[in-house]
């Protein structure tokens, strides 16, 4: 029995040894292909260095005409309606925070929303106002073109999406029965951008980019995918069609980045919002604002950064 026991603790760990000589392969060989199509924008401060790896996810939905994207005629530029913090600290669980856009922020003394900052004042100026509320440097930035999102989905032969309600939004053109389903490119979008529907209203929207964003970082490493090649050269062409990335970024902090959301939106990782003290804030002359709680936020990063809080949700009133 002993013998069986140890030969079949040999079999899979020569089994783990090939996978693992295979996938360095599939990563080398992609590696300066990779790297040579990424597209890169000066996004990143000088602050100096935290003890956790951050990462600032954004979602800029700029009027692309893909259903959703203009759900406001009167605003113009874009807006970065997705702000998501990943942060994976030495030791202890990775975490993925969201940031309402509606956060009320002050640029140059002069009160307004966040999802605005990066087109009056530029990416690294957003930068800058996380690593203020979060108290961490951040490491690098992903952009994330939700309309390439629907190319990424389709490319991994979509993914498995639950929503506890029923829903027809002519909006965002999202069509939906309660329960969980196998959603498409076209239905992952239409999922990640409605809010009119939702009662939960933007809250709940981030609650579902979260989903949308840890289902394709769970498919993409799964073997049937990644270990797949023409499935793997597919997910790599849409995934850098769909994204831009900072100075500093490359094929290792994507990979690094696409496995540290695993861990984040899995069982024993953490996710939720930033606290608040009032979700419906008007401070006149920007309409509602969401007023962040600063002292809770330094302190939930402090932990996050240290790997010293529990996995489960955080963030709220």
């Amino acid at each position: 029995m002993g013998r069986k026991r140890h030969r079949g603790l040999r079999i899979t760990a020569a089994t783990l040894v090939i996978l693992i000589l295979f996938l360095m392969t599939l990563v080398g060989s992609c590696w300066f292909g990779i790297n040579n199509k990424l597209n890169h924008s000066q996004m990143l401060t000088s602050m100096p260095d935290s003890q956790a790896s951050t990462w600032l996810i954004l979602g800029s939905d700029q009027r692309d005409g893909t259903p959703g994207a203009d759900d406001d005629g009167e605003i113009t530029g874009f807006r970065t309606d997705t702000i998501l913090i990943l942060t994976q600290p030495r030791h202890g669980a990775s975490s993925l925070v969201s940031v309402p856009r509606d956060s009320l922020i002050k640029e140059d003394g002069e009160a307004m929303k966040i999802n605005a900052l990066a087109y009056t004042s530029g990416y690294k100026s957003l930068t800058a106002h996380i690593e203020e509320i979060t108290g961490n440097k951040i490491d690098h930035v992903a952009i994330i073109k939700f309309g390439g999102l629907r190319e990424l989905v389709d490319a991994i032969g979509g993914v498995e999406l639950c929503y506890n309600d029923d829903v027809d939004d002519p909006n965002s053109g999202m069509i939906w029965t309660s329960g969980c389903h196998h959603a498409d490119g076209g239905a992952a979008l239409a999922f990640s951008r409605m809010r009119y529907s939702d009662p939960k209203g933007d809250f709940g929207r981030a609650e579902r980019q979260r989903q949308v964003i840890g289902a394709i970082s769970k498919k993409v490493m799964k073997p049937s995918v990644a270990l797949n090649p023409s499935s793997a050269n597919k997910v790599i062409d849409a995934g850098l069609d769909a994204i831009v990335v900072d100075e500093k970024s490359n094929a290792w902090t994507l990979f690094r980045m696409v496995m540290a959301f695993r861990d984040a939106t899995g069982e024993g990782g953490i996710s939720g919002s930033l606290y608040w003290t009032d979700p419906d804030y008007y401070p006149g002359g920007i309409g509602s604002t969401v007023l962040l709680d600063d002292a809770r936020n330094t302190s939930l990063f402090q932990e996050l950064e240290q790997g010293s809080h529990a996995p489960g949700q955080v963030g709220g009133m």
